[in-house]
This record gives structure tokens, C-alpha cells and sequence, in this order.
């Protein structure tokens, strides 16, 4: 029994984690992982009828700026925090 759980659980992981590609890039997401933290950040939208995708327009004189243009700057950025890595190694005493 147990052999045939893990086999469809290998069979599982790649097609959650193509699925779950497909919903970040539908839904205009950029994911960030590392061991301290999980990030999705929203990105520019292609479709967009202000900005066309590159995210804002430049405005100002001399010096321009850009200006965010609300298909993305409007979303919140979801951050998840992860517990924090030991700085010392566990097979030693932490004095």
C-alpha cells in the first residue's frame, strides 16, 4: 500500500506544480521563495489599455519619473515569513 501511495504522490507533484505556474502567470504573480521567505509580487498586465504592459509612462521635464500605472501598484504584495534558520550548526553548543 505504501508503495503505491508514494508512487502516485510522485505522479501528483509535477502536475500541482504546473498547475500552479499556470494560475501565477494568470493571474499576473511573480513568485519569490527562499528559507526566509514566500513572496507574490503582482506584475504589469500585457493587456492593459494605459501602460500596455511595461507597468507605468514617464512623466516629468528634465529628470523624468514613472509613474505606476494601477494594473499592478493597486495589488498588495502577500508575504509569508518563515521561521528563522539556527546560526550555529546543531551538532554543536551554542557557547
Amino acid at each position: 500500500m505504501r508503495t503505491r501511495t508514494v508512487v502516485l504522490l510522485a505522479a501528483a507533484v509535477p502536475a500541482v506544480v504546473a498547475a500552479a505556474a499556470v494560475a501565477l502567470k494568470a493571474g499576473h504573480w511573480r513568485l519569490y521563495a527562499d528559507r526566509h521567505r514566500i513572496t507574490l509580487s503582482p506584475r504589469p498586465r500585457r493587456s492593459c489599455p494605459d501602460c500596455r504592459g511595461a507597468g507605468g509612462w514617464r512623466v516629468g521635464g528634465a529628470h523624468p519619473q514613472m509613474e505606476a500605472c494601477g494594473c499592478w501598484s493597486d495589488r498588495r504584495e502577500l508575504r509569508v515569513r518563515l521561521l528563522p534558520v539556527p546560526a550555529w550548526p546543531d551538532n554543536e553548543p551554542p557557547f
